[in-house]
């Protein structure tokens, strides 16, 4: 769950510091305080677009920190965070971005740098907002069937799965028959263009790990007055009378007499004896290196032209002489290829047809499992409508295909076309009164209607998501009376399983709320500020009354206020 919210220099916050428990946390206040503020700044947390326009006026930048503690050991955050390197296996995730006053933002989790984009991906595991924004995405019939398989959960993925395995192979065989089926002129001069390269290639008679055996030589060559001194000096000082090696040969012999006298000195004697035949080993070296040593400025001119035509290799084709090489072996692949066009293209339809049919297959598939998983869907929206007054309501999931080209494969005697996520289109319909027929959502319900059914979407899926914290954003607009009860008493329902965070204009979800924080405005002569302030029970009576009547308090108004409070508090129970 979110535990802390910090946030300065955000908008008309200047500093505030928030903490939350498990369960609905409900915040109220005058329109304008500053509510939504807030919730701009977790969705910026989470990765949400940033903007200078966020800055407090006068700051040089806005600060916003989260920490989210955890306590599922499977919860998917764990395996985002291992795979960016990041360390969190002490149950909790601090997220923090700082927008600057030009626009720059910087984003960290856990102390760790990141991307905008590591922290959206990480902050959709934590955060599931929801505002009346969502009305739009259920008016946005492209987004039914990703809805509809959220539902579906493990069924739909592994459906989807098998479908999208034989996908690749539909997608990979048909880049490369399109690529052989250019025009005649465009595979001419591919095919130039590649022969040249081979030739240059192989006319080149590269080895493998040529150019760093040149290196070296070259090395020795340009050194060559250095190392010759060296080896000289080395020589003298081990070979001759009197030298490195008779000193040593002489000791040795002393101790050949005195051996058998002592083990210890019988070690002694063994040592130096192998000493001196590794040092006589190394003088003859030394002296055949000597001998064999010779200045060759032509070699070196010749080391460096063939290093250059090299060089001049890898700046085309590849990094190391193994990726040339390696490159070499793709395009005499693809040369064949292409000369033998016709014999391939054959070969490719052929796989093609195969494949086609196995996709078919598992579309086909993909298809019959989603129509299950739909009908469990309806049913368990009818259910949730007819528990917020939509019981008249009528929803259904219509399934079409995607239509493609005329030579498309049939389904149905449509030509289908396929995508990632099957041949599907699906769309939401709804028949809000009796009598009248199913029509496409977007054409139906009203604002009211699209708020209870986003909720009723939103009880479904909130078992599916996992996330850690659920944000509604006023998205009870619209509804009064007892809809609005049963709107308070469904965003409880999902505070059960997540912790949920709600803004709210109605009393009704004020008074179900296990935390209930007010967000008012302050100026202090010159500046305004956001405050909020956590309620207590006579607070909350306040509060809720002024929702119910507007500024006036009259007894009648506190009498309600506590009513709604006492009948929560039953529900609850």
């Amino acid at each position: 769950m979110l535990a802390e919210l910090s946030i300065k220099n955000f908008a008309i916050i200047e500093s505030l510091s928030l903490s939350f428990d498990k369960g609905l946390t409900v915040l109220t206040g005058e329109t304008g305080a500053g509510k939504s503020i807030i919730i701009d700044a977790i969705h910026l947390l989470i990765g949400g677009r940033g903007s200078a326009e966020f800055v407090r006026f006068g700051a040089e930048k806005a600060e916003i920190e989260g920490l989210f503690l955890l306590d599922d050991d499977r919860h998917p955050c764990w395996q985002k965070c291992a795979d960016v390197g990041i360390d969190a296996s002490d149950g909790m995730i601090v997220l923090r971005r700082d927008i600057f006053a030009n626009g720059k933002s910087v984003c960290r989790i856990n102390g760790k740098l990141v991307t905008t984009a590591v922290l959206r991906d990480i902050g959709a595991t934590l955060v599931d907002i929801h505002g009346q924004h969502e009305h739009q995405e259920l008016m946005d019939p492209s987004r039914h069937l990703p809805l509809l398989d959220e539902f579906g959960g493990l069924e739909a993925a592994e459906a989807l799965a098998r479908y999208r395995a034989v996908y690749e192979r539909y997608e990979e065989l048909g880049k490369k028959l399109k690529k052989l089926s250019e025009n005649e002129q465009q595979m001419a001069h591919r095919l130039d263009l590649l022969m040249f390269q081979l030739r240059e290639i192989e006319q080149a008679a590269l080895e493998p790990g040529e150019d760093e055996r040149l290196m070296e030589e070259k090395v020795r060559i340009v050194n060559f007055q250095k190392i010759y001194t060296a080896l000289q000096k080395s020589y003298e000082a081990l070979s001759g009378e009197g030298r490195g090696l008779d000193s040593i040969g002489e000791a040795m012999r002393h101790l050949d007499d005195v051996a058998g006298m002592d083990a210890a000195l019988k070690d002694a004697h063994e040592t130096t004896s192998n000493c001196y035949y590794l040092l006589e080993e190394v003088m003859y070296k030394l002296r055949d290196q000597i001998e064999e040593m010779e200045y060759d400025p032509e070699r070196l001119d010749a080391i460096e032209s063939r290093l250059a035509e090299i060089g001049q290799l890898k700046r085309k084709y590849g990094a190391t002489i193994a990726d040339i090489l390696h490159y070499a072996e793709t395009i005499a692949e693809e040369i064949e290829t292409i000369e033998n066009r016709e014999t391939h293209v054959h070969e490719l339809k052929q796989q093609l047809a195969l494949v086609t049919d196995e996709l078919l297959t598992e579309a086909k598939n993909v298809t019959a499992v989603r129509q299950t998983y739909a009908q469990r869907l309806i049913e368990r929206i009818h259910q949730e409508l007819k528990d917020l007054y939509m019981d008249k309501t009528k929803f259904d999931i219509v399934f079409a295909k995607r239509e493609g080209s005329l030579d498309a494969p049939l389904v149905d005697g449509v030509p289908v076309r396929f995508q990632e996520d099957g041949i599907d289109v699906v769309e939401f319909y709804i028949s809000t009164n009796v009598g009248e027929p199913l029509k496409p959502l977007v054409k139906v319900a009203s604002g009211g209607e699209l708020s209870r059914i986003m909720l009723a979407l939103k009880t479904i899926f909130s078992k599916h998501q996992g996330v850690t914290s659920i944000v509604f954003d006023e998205v009870d607009t619209g509804v009064s009376g007892r809809v609005a009860q049963a709107m308070a008493e469904k965003i409880y329902h999902i505070a059960s399983q997540s912790q949920v965070l709600c803004i709210s204009h109605l009393p009704q979800v004020a008074a179900m709320a296990d935390t209930h924080l007010l967000i008012a405005k302050e100026t202090d002569g010159e500046r305004t500020k956001t405050v909020v302030r956590k309620l207590n029970e006579e607070e909350k009576v306040k509060e809720i009354g002024r929702m119910i009547s507007g500024v006036e308090m009259t007894e009648l108004t506190k009498r309600h206020a506590k009513e709604l409070l006492e009948l929560a508090a039953k529900m609850k129970h």
